[in-house]
């Protein structure tokens, strides 16, 4: 492997110590909560959720817990409570959901990532990544912005494929 792939992996350590570098545009996951799985949407209409609190109050404790640890990634105010929603459970949902990230799988998203020089484009779907905006993953399949990524949502994302040996040399 070249030396400029070695960089690559150095300068992705050292972004993954600024999250906030990262913003989502969209996001799909699926949440395993309590009682049942559900899918939750951040779009540009904002946040969505097929649990039946969200269809009650526009606001749950999956949003809630997805707010809370991906706040780096959100360049948003969070939902406010809602009449008639039960806060305190909800709350308490949210606390035990946010300590349990298992329950959480990234489905897909899109996100800006602001590199040193320009923002980059990061696209995720179903375990498929793309870095449109990267020359070097255009020629090597994988980038310092994509291994940026997989640091920061581990565990909650399908790794990219590392190119082969063969790949990673110019």
């Amino acid at each position: 492997m070249d030396s400029s792939f070695y960089n690559k992996i150095q300068k992705s350590k050292e972004y993954a110590l600024e999250p906030e570098r990262a913003t989502f545009h969209t996001l799909e996951v699926e949440f395993r909560g309590d009682n049942n799985t559900y899918k939750v949407v951040l779009s540009n209409a904002g946040w969505s959720c097929t649990c039946p609190g969200f269809q009650a109050h526009h606001i749950c404790p999956h949003i809630m817990t997805l707010e809370k640890v991906f706040k780096p990634f959100l360049k948003r105010e969070p939902l406010r409570y809602a009449e008639g929603q039960n806060i305190v459970s909800d709350v308490k949902k949210s606390k035990q959901y946010s300590e349990e990230p298992d329950r959480i799988t990234i489905l897909s998203f899109t996100a800006a990532f602001r590199g040193d020089n320009r923002e980059h484009l990061i696209t995720y779907n179903n375990g498929v990544w793309d870095n449109p905006t990267s020359n070097y993953w255009a020629s090597h399949g994988i980038s310092t912005h994509v291994m940026t990524m997989e640091r920061l949502l581990e565990g909650f994302v399908k790794p990219a494929r590392l190119p082969s040996p063969e790949q990673a040399v110019e």
